[in-house]
């Protein structure tokens, strides 16, 4: 497995090869098997496998967020490999931004709603980072995972409004045997916070289940401990982003 660092020499190795068939899975490490679920279908689907990881600052609207995120890049390299990757890039923050993040992405509708109404800035950063892989890599498919469903239908916009020939591929949602959507996130969570964090997904299948709207979602979520952010239906499917003391979590259910 090639680990490259620097644009340059992920511009030359991709010129030099010549690549068609390339899956890239971008991903901010701390990987876990809902990643590794893309990273293997990926697999399957391309001749060649590359992989990204970076913590994108770009898309934190909390510093301290941004210090806290698990980075175990031994951990994911190793899980990388034995999965099969052909090359990950692993640029630092001055590399993906030469121009100190003064030229974005900005998308005007769908990313000021939901998970971006209380993180300005963030799908911005989501875009940006995306658009700069995608033009590095140039794959013929790019995986991401449906837990963040409106990031997935961002970047399914992206790639239409900017005529990307990068096919989109959805993943499904991958889930603690619990219930808990895998997340990076979850490393965060105490013994405790863990033990209640399926609490989530419980209420949030019952509310569509039993046919009752996102408003009583939320009140459900409220009166078992949880600091609600929004329970939103979007696109066929109920959106929820929630807190348990520091650590934020998101989710979402089809509709039936």
């Amino acid at each position: 497995m090639r680990i490259v660092e620097t644009v340059a020499e992920l511009i030359r190795h991709r010129r030099e090869r010549g690549l068609d068939s390339t899956g890239l899975v971008p991903t901010m490490g701390a990987l876990h098997d809902g990643h590794l679920s893309l990273v293997r279908r990926a697999r399957g689907e391309n001749a060649h496998l590359w992989a990204s990881i970076f913590v994108n600052p770009a898309q934190f609207d909390e510093k301290a967020d941004l210090q806290a995120y698990p980075r175990p890049l031994e951990e994911d390299l190793a899980l990388l490999r034995a999965a099969g990757c052909d090359l990950v890039f692993l640029p630092r923050a001055e590399e993906i931004y030469p121009d100190d993040y003064r030229y974005r992405v900005i998308e005007t509708n769908l990313s000021r709603r939901y998970c971006g109404a209380g993180r300005p800035g963030h799908f911005d950063g989501v875009l940006t980072v995306v658009l700069k892989l995608l033009m590095l890599v140039r794959p013929e498919r790019a995986y991401f995972g449906e837990k963040d469903f409106q990031q997935l239908r961002l970047v399914e916009g992206l790639a239409k409004a900017f005529f990307l020939d990068t096919e989109f591929v959805p993943c499904p949602l991958v889930r603690e045997t619990d219930g808990l959507a895998m997340s990076s996130r979850n490393r965060l969570l105490t013994s405790e916070q863990r033990a209640r964090a399926p609490i989530f997904h419980r209420l949030l299948a019952r509310s569509i289940e039993e046919s009752r709207p996102a408003a009583a979602a939320a009140a459900d979520l409220q009166r078992e401990g949880f600091e609600v952010e929004y329970v939103a239906d979007h696109d066929g499917r109920r959106l929820a982003a929630v807190r348990l003391g520091d650590v934020r979590l998101i989710d979402n259910v089809a509709h039936a």
